[in-house]
């Protein structure tokens, strides 16, 4: 099986929907899967955020993500992408964790790179 890394670096509703629908898709196909997310992408890790506004083709970031957080797919959250935004990491989804770009490099090395 492969190994995939999925970046989200936008707050933007298509870009995360599309991002968890492929990650979600990868991971019930047995691949390996991670996500990073940067820049304005970390104001996903917020669980108290709405997820259920719908994108253009009608599905919405809260149809995939939750499967991703349930399975403990593993995201880390770029940590002063976050500080900088004052983010709680409190508020975070269980499976999300402050990270670092020397681990995202290291995970991007050994993985095919979706970004969104």
């Amino acid at each position: 099986m492969a190994n995939f890394l999925f970046v989200l670096s936008k707050d933007d509703n298509e870009a995360a929907t599309r991002c968890f629908q492929f990650a979600k898709v990868a991971h019930s196909k047995g691949h390996k899967v991670n996500l990073f997310f940067i820049d304005g992408g970390v104001m996903w890790a917020d669980s108290t955020r709405d997820l259920s506004i719908k994108t253009t083709t009608g599905d919405c970031p809260n149809d995939y993500l939750p499967y991703l957080v349930e399975k403990e797919v593993e995201i880390g959250v770029c940590t002063p992408c976050a500080k900088n935004r004052k983010l709680d990491e409190a508020k975070f989804f269980h499976n999300m964790a402050l990270d670092g770009g020397p681990h995202l490099i290291d995970m991007a090395a050994e993985a095919k790179v979706f970004n969104f």
